[in-house]
C-alpha cells in the first residue's frame, strides 16, 4: 500500500510540475498540439498507477520528453510565423459583412446550427449585425459588431468617469488579508474603523470585503449557519 501511494505521489507532482512549467495559457484555452500533449500525459501517467509491475520512470520520462517537445514547439512557434501557422492553424472569418461565409463554414466542420449556437452563447441574435466572426485557433468564435451596434463608451458620449482602481481582498471569508491592506496603504485600525462605519463588530463576521484604489469598499456578511 505504501508503494502505491509513493507512486500515486511521485506521478501527481510530476504531472502538476509539468503544467506548471507549460505556463497558464495551456491550462485555459489549448491549441491543437497542447490538446495532443495533455491527453498524451495523462493516459502515459496512469498506466505506471494501473500497473505496479511498470517501472514508474517508464512513465515519468515520455511525461518529460512530451513537456520538452511542448516547450520547444512554443518557443520555435513564437519565432517563426510559418512554423506557428503549420502548428496551430490560422483565425478562420466565419462571417463577413453580415454575411456568411459558408466554405469556411465547411473547411471547419461548423454547422449553422453551432455557429447559431455560438451567437446565442454571446448574446447576438441578428446575423446581420456581426461585421466579423473569427474562429480562433483555439476554437473559441470570437465576435465583432457593426460600429453602429457596438455598446456605446462614456468617451464617445463624452461623459466624465471615474475609476476606482482595481479592488483587492481584504476579507476572505472571516479572515484580512494583511498584505493586501498593506498594497493599498492601509492598516488595521482603518479597517476596524471602516467596519465599525458600515455595523460590523467584528472581521470575523464578513464573508467577503473588497477595497479599490479610491478606498471604495464593499462587503458581504456571513450568512447565518442553518
Amino acid at each position: 500500500m505504501a508503494i502505491v501511494i509513493a507512486r500515486t505521489l511521485t506521478v501527481y507532482f510530476a504531472l502538476l510540475l509539468t503544467m506548471r512549467l507549460m505556463g497558464k495559457r495551456q491550462l485555459g484555452e489549448m491549441e491543437l498540439s497542447e490538446f495532443v500533449v495533455a491527453a498524451l500525459i495523462a493516459d502515459l501517467a496512469a498506466h505506471p498507477l494501473q500497473d505496479m509491475g511498470i517501472p514508474l520512470l517508464n512513465g515519468l520520462v515520455p511525461i518529460a520528453v512530451l513537456f520538452c517537445c511542448e516547450v520547444l514547439i512554443a518557443g520555435l512557434s513564437m519565432r517563426f510565423i510559418r512554423l506557428r501557422s503549420f502548428f496551430f492553424g490560422k483565425p478562420s472569418l466565419l462571417i463577413v459583412k453580415g454575411t456568411i461565409n459558408q466554405t469556411e463554414m465547411r473547411r471547419n466542420r461548423f454547422t449553422p446550427d453551432e455557429l447559431l449556437q455560438e451567437l446565442r452563447s454571446q448574446g447576438v441574435t441578428d446575423i446581420a449585425s456581426i461585421e466579423y466572426a473569427i474562429l480562433e485557433t483555439d476554437g473559441k468564435l470570437n465576435l465583432i459588431l457593426f460600429p453602429a451596434e457596438r455598446p456605446v463608451t462614456s468617451a464617445q458620449l463624452q461623459l466624465p468617469t471615474q475609476d476606482g482602481g482595481y479592488p483587492h481582498i481584504v476579507v476572505s471569508d472571516g479572515r484580512v488579508l494583511k498584505a493586501n491592506l498593506e498594497h493599498l496603504g492601509l492598516d488595521l485600525p482603518w479597517l476596524r474603523e471602516e467596519l465599525k462605519r458600515q455595523g460590523v463588530e467584528k472581521a470575523e463576521d464578513i464573508y467577503l470585503m473588497t477595497v479599490d484604489e479610491s478606498r471604495h469598499s464593499y462587503l458581504t456578511r456571513k450568512e447565518a449557519s442553518a
